[in-house]
């Protein structure tokens, strides 16, 4: 099968939502269920083959995709989408087709023998039916790959939302998809037409949804009407603290790199660091150094574009805010800001107070808040003032440091002495808590996420329940008092 070029990723035979966006949303997920319900439990050699022909999809067309997210962001690193989307995406189907066989197993269970003798409990986890996926732009080919790699291996049908911003991506996928699969096992969409609204009003057996906070109530709210249980993932401020006695100059090497990496568009990115008071200059001084080596020319294609102007400008108004408001801004890069382009480069922003919107919300960018501390005590309390975050990263070699904070700061993961790695780990849950999500995928916390873990109760050829029918007598009253003695005993 040859690769398609990305100028035929047209809408040509794609779904076509002008006339009636509802009633072609309902008619796939009707499809998907009527396949569902005519092979509601495929084997392990369908769900292999499945995540083998995602795997093909992608390899396939490795180019076509490459370019097409390079056009919906208007300049976007090839290494960063080679290494970020379509490497992680490979890699995690291939560990999902590896452990397919495990995790399918039926899982035995202990059972009672003294009340419920010779009888046996089992989990089989089996397909919910049809899960739906609301995928955003800032890792496309990723998110929705990753959670499909969840998705089929539990034995799933899968539709999937595309976000606005992945038109060319979408329109790409759209295309391709019909080479590969059937649209009763899995459909792309476009957000037009009110697409987004009314996908999550869908009567779906599961729904995924990667986004904003914001965005993330309405879509709940939405699914609530319907019963259809929920996988938030909704990103927040994820703090850094370093530690007086961690190299500073791996900290900020570290931590530069994951902050000009997608040009900051990552919820799990670092959106402010606490360094020591003594620190701070000294980690400025390395900041910049590190980043006029390494980011030599923000117009190089090298240096990932923020994906539209609403995202320029508001990255812009931030830093004129917290200037406004007098914090201090160091231009790391020494280059100016390029609107045509949309390249901003790689800021820090001290001095904060709370009166300035970069203490208010996710930046998304490439700014990063550095706040100076004195004792411990002063990171936990800040950052347990508000929502949790996504993740946490604190940077110490000292294991009683590390563990302080992992227990006393709540949030969905945690990276230690580095950043965003472990979202990278297949062996790892991924997801948020509190304001930041709820539920997990990824390997078998995906796999899980996505099957309905059925608990079954086989009773024996004899039952003693027999004896314990009314009407009471002698008999249930003596079966009673020395089942009551058994259990009484400690």
């Amino acid at each position: 099968m040859s690769p398609v070029d990305v100028t035929e990723a047209n809408v040509t035979g794609s779904i076509d939502l002008s006339s009636s966006v509802n009633e072609t949303l309902s008619a796939v997920l009707e499809e998907q269920r009527v396949a569902y319900r005519a092979d509601p439990v495929p084997d392990t050699a369908t769900r292999y083959r499945d995540l083998t022909t995602l795997h093909r999809m992608i390899s396939e067309n490795v180019d076509a995709i490459v370019a097409a997210i390079d056009a919906d962001y208007g300049g976007r690193s090839r290494n960063e989408t080679l290494f970020t989307e379509v490497i992680t995406s490979l890699d995690t189907l291939l560990s999902a087709r590896r452990q397919l066989k495990a995790w399918m197993k039926t899982q035995s269970r202990s059972v009672d023998k003294l009340l419920f003798p010779g009888a046996k409990n089992r989990v089989i986890p089996q397909p919910l039916g049809v899960v739906g996926l609301i995928i955003p732009w800032n890792f496309p080919l990723n998110l929705a790959f990753c959670q499909l790699a969840s998705v089929f291996a539990a034995g799933n049908r899968a539709m999937v939302k595309m976000s606005e911003h992945s038109s060319r991506l979408t329109a790409l996928l759209v295309n391709l998809t019909p080479r590969y699969f059937g649209r009763d096992k899995l459909a792309f969409f476009a957000e037009t037409g009110g697409v987004g609204e009314m996908f999550s009003r869908l009567p779906l057996d599961l729904l995924m949804f990667t986004g904003s906070g914001t965005t993330g109530r309405k879509v709940m709210a939405s699914a609530a009407a319907n019963l259809t249980p929920v996988i938030l993932e909704l990103g927040g401020k994820a703090p850094a603290v370093i530690d007086p006695d961690y190299p500073l100059e791996k900290a900020v090497e570290r931590i530069l790199y994951v902050k000009q990496l997608n040009a900051g568009q990552i919820c799990t990115n670092v959106d402010y660091v606490f360094v020591h008071r003594s620190q701070r200059d000294a980690f400025v001084r390395l900041a910049t150094q590190w980043a006029e080596k390494h980011i030599p020319d923000i117009l190089s294609q090298d240096y990932t574009a923020l994906i539209d102007d609403r995202s320029y400008e508001r990255i812009a108004a931030t830093v004129a805010d917290a200037e406004l408001h007098g914090a201090t801004v160091i231009n790391c890069t020494g280059q100016p800001p390029e609107p045509g382009p949309r390249k901003y480069p790689v800021t820090l922003v001290l001095d904060t107070t709370e009166a300035m919107e970069i203490r208010k919300r996710e930046t998304f960018g490439p700014l990063l808040m550095v706040l100076d501390y004195e004792s411990p005590e002063e990171v936990v309390d800040y950052v347990n003032a508000r929502d949790r975050p996504l993740a946490l990263y604190p940077f110490s070699n000292a294991p009683k440091q590390q563990q302080y904070y992992i227990d006393r700061i709540m949030s969905g993961g945690v990276t230690v002495n580095d950043a965003l790695l472990h979202v990278a780990q297949h062996d790892l849950p991924f997801g948020g808590v509190g304001a930041s999500g709820m539920g997990h995928y990824h390997g078998y916390d995906g796999f899980l996420a996505c099957s309905k873990l059925r608990p079954v109760f086989y009773q024996a050829s004899f039952s003693g329940m027999r004896y314990l029918a009314p009407p009471y007598g002698r008999l249930a009253d003596k079966a009673l008092g020395f089942l009551l003695k058994r259990k009484m005993k400690r």
